[in-house]
């Protein structure tokens, strides 16, 4: 998630890198129409231990970006913790993206289909 963070936000890839610990946040302008947007998007620690911290960063999050690895399956079956946990603690109306990463790798274990139906079950386009 942070390597996404790095390229989206400042063009970036970093081979090594640290996990993130908690939380981190990035901020990036974009212009949509007429008008400059100022996003802040936060980096949110995977691990179960941060969960309690990263379910406060659902309340008032416009959106969320649900990243799984292709190369590790136990992270796509985490989609469905993650995806219970939104429920409970972001509004009902929160846009999601879902986003394989990895996927230059060649030890794929989470096809495009298995991935499109994990998308479909929770109706993110």
């Amino acid at each position: 998630k942070t390597q996404i963070l790095l390229r989206y936000t400042e063009n970036q890839f970093k081979s090594s890198f640290l996990s993130t610990i908690g939380i981190d946040f990035k901020i990036k302008k974009i212009q949509v129409d007429e008008k400059v947007v100022k996003m802040q998007i936060w980096d949110t620690a995977g691990q179960e231990r941060y969960q309690t911290i990263t379910q406060t960063y659902y309340k008032g999050a416009m959106g969320i970006i649900l990243v799984f690895a292709v190369n590790d399956k136990q992270t796509f079956n985490d989609i469905d913790k993650w995806m219970n946990q939104i429920k409970q603690h972001a509004s009902d109306n929160i846009i999601k993206v879902l986003i394989g990463k990895k996927t230059d790798l060649p030890d794929r274990c989470i096809s495009y289909e298995q991935a499109l139906q994990m998308a479909q079950k929770y109706n993110i386009p």
